[in-house]
């Protein structure tokens, strides 16, 4: 009879070896399902706010570090497949930016193409990808936070679970992927469980949480849950700006040709 082969590890070693090959299969299997699943609630996020079009008149307050106030009104109005869509804000008030507009074309692909047009020098000027970052005038509103985040842009990891204004929450990682041009390294996002609405965002450079967007006052308007209160927060300033949507419909009838560099020097 032929002896068995020896493997050259002693049983304790064989058994040690075994345990370490399943905990990694095990962990690797547990990270593509958390990976899959923040993908999966991402999406149903996104998907549960699709409308063909949305409009709405935006009063906004700016608080700076030493407690001023200052105050602006813009209206909005977008037309288009999350992620492929176009949109508009044009400042009504103060007067010294009434009229001030920017055009903002969505992209699943890559990162938008914004374009702000300017009637006091009469000119419109692109907004460049190193621009990004920058504050939209004089909100905390960066440029690159006035552009849709289609999912397919970023990869998603599972963290957790917590509640933001006592209501239970998927808290999610995305980083962008290669390709996808962004000032943030990491952004961290709170998804409630009952009706998939994101209700806080922390957007990090490095390990630095720069920008954090808090959204309340979440109300059924057409039949899509939709936060009207909007609070972005610049903690390198210690500013912020709370942004409340007034008049807000969906599924308005728009006509395309209203979202082009040349609409933006029509209308003032």
């Amino acid at each position: 009879m032929s002896k068995p082969r020896s493997t050259g590890l002693p049983a304790c070693g064989r058994t040690n070896h075994l345990a370490r090959a399943i905990l990694t299969a095990v962990l690797s299997a547990t990270a593509q399902l958390s990976a899959q699943d923040a993908r999966q609630i991402v999406e149903e996020s996104q998907h549960r706010a699709q409308a063909n079009s949305q409009r709405y008149a935006g009063v906004l307050e700016v608080i700076a570090a030493n407690s001023k106030i200052s105050k602006k009104s813009w209206e909005s109005v977008r037309i288009g497949s999350f992620g492929a869509s176009k949109a508009v804000l044009r400042f009504t008030a103060p007067a010294e930016v009434k009229g001030v507009a920017l055009l903002v074309v969505n992209h699943t692909d890559r990162s938008s193409d914004q374009w702000m047009w300017t009637p006091a020098i009469g000119r419109d000027r692109r907004i460049a990808l190193q621009d990004r970052s920058t504050r939209f005038f004089g909100t905390d509103f960066s440029f690159e936070d006035l552009e849709e985040r289609d999912a397919g842009q970023f990869d998603f990891r599972l963290t957790g679970e917590e509640s933001i204004d006592g209501a239970p929450c998927w808290r999610i990682e995305a980083h962008p992927r290669q390709g996808k041009v962004s000032q943030y390294t990491l952004t961290r996002m709170w998804i409630r469980k009952d009706n998939y609405v994101p209700v806080e965002y922390e957007n990090l450079i490095k390990d630095e949480v720069v920008r954090r967007l808090h959204q309340s006052d979440i109300q059924n308007v057409q039949g899509i849950w939709t936060p009207r209160l909007l609070e972005m927060t610049d903690l390198r300033r210690n500013s912020r700006t709370v942004l409340r949507m007034e008049n807000l419909e969906y599924n308005v009838p728009m006509k395309d040709d209203d979202f082009t560099v040349q609409a933006l020097r029509r209308e003032q």
